[in-house]
């Protein structure tokens, strides 16, 4: 079975290659969790949040954005001394921070699913990469969603973290063709 080399044999990457990425996220809760972990990956590997992502959904409320936004300075401070997540002082008032963001676009846009997928219209964009080597870091469209999104009061989500972003809800599907997931996830 032909895998995105990305992912290389570690069952927990590979699980999350097979079973996550790239497929369309409509959630709300999983969209926040999403925002979340990629913020927090920002200049680490994605595989050093993956392994803390069970620490990171008990520390975040179950990455509930309402319970998040009201995060208080001792819970802040308590959250920089947890040892299972990444303990940025930076990222985790982002976090916070984001959360009453989302909030505030679920409540302009009836769901933040809704104002995201509006980027692309509703559709995944469908790339059709051979090798790792051709897909981007960033597009003008993960520009333009970092740029609007900071306008909005987002922090710690340029347009790196936004494209992987992107590319983690299957808002654009960067499985390279000859991988099988690449077919799957536009079904």
């Amino acid at each position: 079975m032909n895998r995105c080399p990305w992912c290389g044999t570690d069952p927990l990457y590979v699980k999350y290659h097979d079973e996550e990425w790239g497929v369309p996220v409509q959630d709300d809760n999983r969209h926040f969790e999403f925002l979340v972990l990629e913020s927090m990956q920002a200049g680490l590997s994605w595989y050093i949040v993956l392994k803390k992502r069970e620490n990171f959904r008990k520390a975040f409320a179950g990455f509930k954005p309402e319970q998040v936004a009201v995060f208080d300075h001792l819970k802040i401070e308590s959250l920089v001394q947890d040892a299972g997540i990444i303990r940025n002082r930076a990222k985790i008032m982002a976090a916070v921070n984001n959360a009453g963001r989302f909030l505030e676009v679920q409540e302009e846009f009836g769901s933040f699913n809704e104002y995201i997928w509006g980027f692309v219209g509703h559709r995944p964009l469908i790339n059709h990469w051979n090798e790792l080597s051709q897909i981007p870091a960033s597009t003008p469209l993960s520009d333009q969603v970092s740029k609007d999104m900071k306008q909005r009061g987002f922090k710690f989500l340029g347009t790196t973290v936004m494209y992987a972003h992107m590319q983690a809800i299957g808002m654009i599907n960067d499985h390279l063709t000859g991988c099988f997931r690449w077919e799957q996830v536009q079904e």
